[in-house]
């Protein structure tokens, strides 16, 4: 899945660059928009008491993004996700540029115990397809 932000003013530093920290908030913005697109959307997994925290994360930085450029977020799930799900992320500017790539991974919990659990049946059923 693609989705595109623009980098605003305020999420640049003294030097005009992107700051390191909003890579994190992309990452999490292009997985929320994927199960959207999926027709899952989180507040709805979340509101059946399923949530997604982050466990692990790896970031590498290929060059910097600067105020308005236009980046593209893609989001790749490489293997079939069981209670745990990786997240493989590419960013590219307009020009195609890659300038950032990372990694996470999160558990399935149950929101009210706090204990991993299998992943919602409507989401196995929605992801199965790419997996087959």
């Amino acid at each position: 899945h693609e989705t595109q932000i623009r980098v605003r003013y305020a999420d640049t530093d003294k030097m005009g660059f992107c700051y390191y920290g909003n890579y994190p908030k992309f990452y999490e913005i292009a997985r929320v928009e994927s199960f959207r697109a999926l027709g899952y959307p989180y507040k709805e997994m979340e509101g059946s008491g399923v949530g997604m925290p982050v466990l692990d994360m790896k970031i590498k930085y290929h060059g910097p993004a600067t105020y308005d450029d236009l980046l593209t977020v893609k989001m790749i799930i490489p293997e079939k996700p069981r209670a745990r799900i990786l997240f493989q992320y590419e960013i590219r500017n307009e020009e195609g540029k890659l300038i950032n790539t990372g990694e996470t991974t999160l558990a399935v919990m149950n929101m009210e115990t706090g204990r991993p659990v299998k992943m919602p049946q409507r989401m196995q059923d929605l992801l199965a397809p790419f997996f087959s």
